[in-house]
């Protein structure tokens, strides 16, 4: 099968799309420039489904290089024929083609094998036969110095057909069927740790049983993750019974000796062999939908939180709260760059807030602060408060951060790098100020993993949920666009076409010889050739530039085209950026060619209308119920203000200003049925919350949506 047909069988998309697809990622093109680019190539396909054809062309590529494995070691072997090479060649499946390759692997020591040795693989195959009436007489024949009565000969005859019936394709096909119909799931406590505290958060499942096909995705994790902690064990269960049956109705044609010991023989392969390996098999395909579903919901979350409203390039004072070490207050200029650092003491044991709101006054004012960042971690509600009590010179926004991932960066090279005369506790007040400047831009700098958001994230395949994730970050970066005078090292290694080397580079010369004041001056960087060019530059921005078109999304490979069209219209291209009326009267369809068509033409005038926009929101001011300091102060119906800080499948969970965050069931969503979390609430929302029930001893909190 060619690489389009297994395509097109998996995806349903044109052909024609997927073709030129394939060719522009053999060209080394990135999803981003394709689907923002090329569109008349793909026939307008977007970033899922150019993902799609990635992934797609990914299985393909592996199925490939596992058939030429296969018939080199057929080959090898000698026993490649006609018939069964074209049957592996026509395999779509990576699963089927390892059933057809398993007869002719090279295994170990096995009993069927010793059982050959012995001169047995007559005797099985008479078996086999059926048509023996006095099996017991033909076995005494095959007794030897190993094989000592009739009965050895036998057990070692069924011991080859074991091996032959777990061979079967007919027969592995058939147990998988029943597997993925009708398995359950089943777990039992370890009693010797029935009672460890850290077992107490698994405790519903030390008596569990559940359709594996229909157990859901948090529900799997959770189980397998109590299983690795040792406080359950878990079994995969059918119907052995209907299982035997189906087998025994495959294979058995006749009723004499002969079918008696293929009997035996079909419960020591379905026993030993069939059950353990494919009950092994649907549980790990079972984990990675379940990986799937968990990493699905990890990108979802990802993707709101690096999109989430920046407040742009303000002056900001950050505070990275605490109570004994004190709260370390940072004042960022603009940029980010940091101006000024020290530490007060407001909270207890120093108790200095006269102290505290003085220093925080004057430096309002001496950096002309026009916002003020505090972390929500310990003594964050104090320090709100404290904050809010003040009265400054001029309005100065207040809102609270989170500081997920942000001791993490703090530690990190990337911090050094920035930072590297400052500890990280500076820098992490830091990371807080400027994740309200520029969530993306910051958020970055972090492995995804530790910024808090999705279910059992370290559970999942970490290749899969790496690259899932990277593919997020990319296209946010992307959507967004990076001015290249302003990123850092970490926000330019996901444009399009640039990466960690190259990004470095583009720093490195910034640093000697200034600002870039045009496009063309990115391909004076050191190594940045034309292919990264091409890919890159309609995603890098320059504010300021000579040529207006160097902010905007329209990539210089169309420049000429709105030059084109501002001659028509007779004005300069700075005239026509902005200017909505005069776009709207433009004819596109002149200006269509071979390589230009009616879709770059709409997304170039888009672009035109307002070049440059950030289209995220803007940041608002959020505050929580002063008067809920702890959990002990929540009552059942109490109405709260909260602002939603993770998502999973089961519901979200709110933080609602105190340390503990409450949990909306999917049920308490809304009166109708919820299939999709996403569909009613956005990570970062802010929303209104009913209290249900509050569990102090587990520290958990139920809530339900109000608006």
């Amino acid at each position: 099968m060619q690489i389009l047909n297994f395509i097109q069988n998996k995806t349903n998309l044109p052909s024609k799309g997927i073709e030129n697809t394939i060719q522009l990622l053999n060209e080394d093109c990135t999803i981003p420039f394709i689907s923002r680019y090329r569109k008349e190539l793909t026939g307008n396909l977007d970033e899922v489904e150019i993902g799609a054809i990635v992934t797609y062309k990914m299985q393909f590529e592996e199925l490939e290089k596992r058939k030429i494995t296969i018939l080199k070691a057929l080959e090898e072997q000698d026993v490649l024929t006609a018939e069964l090479k074209q049957k592996i060649e026509a395999t779509t499946d990576l699963t089927v083609l390892e059933d057809i390759y398993l007869p002719y692997k090279k295994k170990r020591k096995t009993k069927a094998e010793t059982a050959r040795k012995n001169g047995l693989e007559p005797l099985a195959k008479i078996i086999m036969s059926q048509n023996a009436t006095d099996i017991h007489s033909i076995a005494s024949k095959y007794k030897n110095n190993a094989i000592e009565t009739e009965e050895d000969a036998l057990a070692g005859a069924r011991f080859i057909i074991a091996e032959w019936i777990n061979e079967r394709t007919d027969v592995r096909i058939n147990i998988r069927y029943q597997l993925e119909r009708f398995a359950t799931i089943n777990s039992t406590v370890v009693k010797t740790k029935e009672k460890d505290e850290k077992a107490q958060k698994f405790r519903d499942y030390f008596e569990w049983n559940e359709s594996l096909n229909r157990i859901p995705s948090h529900r799997l994790l959770a189980i397998l993750r109590a299983e690795k902690e040792g406080f359950i064990r878990i079994k995969i269960e059918i119907d052995n019974e209907r299982a035997l049956s189906k087998i025994e109705a495959s294979i058995i044609r006749s009723n004499n000796n002969c079918s008696s010991q293929i009997k035996l023989a079909i419960q020591d392969a379905y026993k030993r062999l069939l059950f353990p390996a494919l009950s092994n098999e649907i549980l790990n395909a079972s984990k990675e939908k379940a990986d799937a579903s968990a990493i699905k919901v990890f990108a979802k979350n990802l993707k709101q939180l690096l999109l989430a409203a920046p407040l742009g390039e303000k002056t900001i004072l950050a505070i990275d709260p605490g109570f004994r070490t004190g709260c370390k207050v940072v004042c960022l200029n603009a940029q980010g760059g940091l101006e000024y650092n020290e530490t007060i003491y407001p909270h207890a044991p120093k108790n200095d807030s006269l102290g505290a709101m003085k220093k925080i006054n004057s430096l309002v004012d001496a950096y002309k602060i026009e916002a003020i960042a505090i972390g929500n971690g310990t003594a964050s509600r104090e320090t709100e408060q404290l904050i809010r009590k003040m009265r400054f010179n001029k309005d100065v926004e207040v809102f609270v951060v989170s500081e997920a991932g942000a001791s993490i960066y703090s530690a990190s090279k990337i911090a050094r790098d920035e930072f590297p005369n400052y500890d990280v506790t500076v820098r992490g007040s830091v990371s807080i100020g400027r994740r309200l400047a520029d969530p993306l831009a910051e958020l970055v700098k972090i492995d995804a993993k530790s910024i808090g958001v999705g279910q059992y994230q370290h559970d999942v395949d970490q290749v899969k949920l790496k690259s899932s994730l990277d593919t997020v970050v990319e296209s946010c970066v992307n959507s967004i666009g990076v001015n290249i005078n302003t990123a850092s090292v970490s926000l330019l290694s996901y444009v399009s076409g640039i990466g960690p080397k190259l990004a470095e580079n583009i720093v490195k010369y910034r640093d000697e010889h200034g600002a870039f004041t045009s496009r063309n001056d990115i391909k004076k960087v050191a190594r940045l050739g034309n292919k990264a060019f091409e890919q890159g530059a309609g995603f890098l921005r320059i504010k300021n530039a000579k040529n207006p078109l160097d902010n905007s999304a329209v990539h210089p490979e169309s420049y000429v085209v709105v030059e084109k069209m501002a001659k028509d219209e007779g004005c300069t291209v700075a005239n026509l950026i902005g200017n909505k009326e005069l776009l709207q009267k433009i004819k596109l369809e002149k200006y269509c060619t071979k390589k230009v068509g009616l879709p770059t033409l709409k997304d170039i005038i888009g672009e035109l209308e307002k070049p440059g926009l950030d289209p995220r929101e803007t940041a608002k001011v959020f505050t929580f119920n002063q008067n809920i300091r702890t959990i002990s102060d929540l009552h059942e119906g109490q109405l709260l203000p909260g602002i939603v800080n993770n998502i999973t499948n089961f519901g979200c969970f709110v933080d609602i200003g105190i340390k503990e965050s409450g949990l909306i069931h999917v049920s308490n969503l809304s009166d109708k049925f919820v299939s999709d979390v996403n569909s009613i609430v956005a990570l970062n929302q802010q929303i209104i919350v009913k209290v249900l029930e509050i569990d102090i001893a587990r520290k958990r909190i139920q809530l339900a949506l109000v608006k």
